[in-house]
């Protein structure tokens, strides 16, 4: 019976949680009272121990993903679905890390959610289809190069995203600033990255969410 399934949602805009939290009522799911921001979600979670939530990624105080990591750290049984507008790849990343139970679309139809809920109870993972396209098409392949990469040149990303110059990383390391362009060269080169106005820059804030993988 749905009534015995416990679901807390969780979104900054008013109409969407009104009207998730009605369609919810309406499958006959004991919906607990909607939080507006990520703190007020943290909170009912720890407190009432939802078999669900359904959370935005993007709340105020916390994001959803916050609330997830720390829910996660008090090693709560409440299973995630993310609720969220956002397709990029650092985003699916983060997901994907956080072992999250659901990734849907706001603009997927209710019964995508219905469908999602249904999988989730079951222990399997559902999610919009764009979610498996982008880890497969743009995350994954990105993931298989940084493999290639050596421990050295893997510190030398490191230090780049920290915004240091080439001068500073050979001091950090002791090694010689054209030991350092030799290996910013065989990174790029590891990376296919294009020709350009250094491209090794560009990739890593595009990408800021993989380094924590290396």
């Amino acid at each position: 019976m749905n009534n015995n399934i416990r679901i807390l949602v969780a979104d900054d805009h008013p109409l969407l949680l009104k009207g998730l939290i009605t369609e919810l009522l309406d499958l006959k799911y004991e919906v607990l009272e909607g939080a507006t921001n990520g703190a007020q979600a943290l909170e009912a979670i720890v407190a009432k121990k939802p078999t669900i939530a359904i959370l935005d990624i993007n709340m105020p105080i916390l994001t959803g993903f916050e609330v997830i990591k720390k829910c996660q750290n008090e090693s709560l049984d409440t299973k995630f679905i993310v609720l969220t507008s956002y397709k990029e790849k650092g985003f699916i990343l983060k997901a994907k890390k956080l072992n999250i139970s659901g990734y849907l679309l706001k603009d997927e139809p209710f019964s995508e959610i219905k469908k999602c809920i249904k999988a989730v109870l079951k222990d399997k993972f559902y999610a919009s289809p764009i979610f498996d396209e982008v880890f497969r098409n743009e995350v994954s392949p990105q993931i298989e190069k940084i493999k290639f990469l050596s421990p050295s040149e893997r510190t030398i990303v490191r230090l780049i995203a920290l915004d240091k110059s080439t001068k500073e990383i050979a001091e950090t390391l002791s090694i010689s600033t054209r030991t350092v362009e030799k290996h910013r060269s065989n990174i790029i080169a590891k990376l296919e990255l294009p020709t350009g106005a250094d491209p090794l820059t560009v990739w890593i804030k595009e990408n800021q969410d993989l380094l924590e993988s290396i």
